[in-house]
């Protein structure tokens, strides 16, 4: 069976649980703090980062490695889209989301709020947390722009995009900090991204001493 080393507010993890339970794939989940280095964990993935695919013929390492790899080992349903052009607007909306929204979102705020404070990392950066408040406003406006076009973020039909656009969003949600209400169009499509199965046992998921806010596990917001 397939183990899957991840963290509970890391995004990346979640996307994965999200697209192998997608596909009916069976799946272990092993809980990994990933700061503090734990040299067995380090000899699977140097790099000291989540999330990580771990099965008998060895290691997949890295979020866009391993969504990849899912989806060229079991490729029903296709998530990464049905077309070459599909595929490429879901592999630039990947990017988005893995790097760009990550990197100007999720590690401003979740990192210095709610990681900082899991492990001690010291005093949260207001600083940072405030850029990353403003920086959401401009991609939950990216995701309106884009389902005023689209039925799903990449076209027709429901792509990793979707899955790890709204991977990011739930860890942003379990921190109280999507502005929903500004945001309708947005919600909108998130609401039919959490009311699936396959989301459940991700709002589910509660870290001891940090609950998250009551509507988080509401399916109708």
């Amino acid at each position: 069976m397939i183990v899957l080393v991840h963290h509970v507010l890391c995004a990346s993890s979640r996307a994965l649980r999200l697209q192998l339970s997608e596909k009916g794939i069976a799946f272990e989940l092993r809980a990994e703090r990933p700061w503090e280095r734990r040299p067995e964990f380090l000899r699977l993935n140097p790099a000291g980062e989540l999330p990580l695919l771990v099965e008998d013929e060895g290691v997949v390492a890295g979020a866009m490695a391993a969504l990849e790899f899912v989806e060229e080992t079991h490729s029903d349903p296709p998530l990464l889209g049905r077309d070459a052009r599909q595929r490429a607007e879901v592999r630039r909306l990947l990017h988005w989301f893995l790097a760009k929204f990550e990197a100007e979102v999720t590690i401003p705020v979740v990192g210095e709020k709610v990681i900082k404070r899991i492990n001690g990392g010291g005093p949260p950066n207001s600083r940072a947390i405030s850029a990353g408040r403003q920086n959401i406003h401009m991609h939950l406006d990216y995701i309106a722009w884009l389902m005023d076009r689209r039925r799903w973020l990449s076209g027709e039909s429901m792509t990793l995009a979707d899955i790890v656009a709204a991977a990011q969003l739930s860890v942003l949600d379990y921190a109280g900090e999507v502005p929903w209400v500004k945001h309708p169009e947005a919600k909108d499509w998130y609401a039919r991204i959490k009311s699936r199965p396959t989301f459940r046992p991700l709002l589910a998921d509660v870290i001891p001493g940090i609950p998250p806010p009551k509507h988080y596990t509401d399916l109708d917001f």
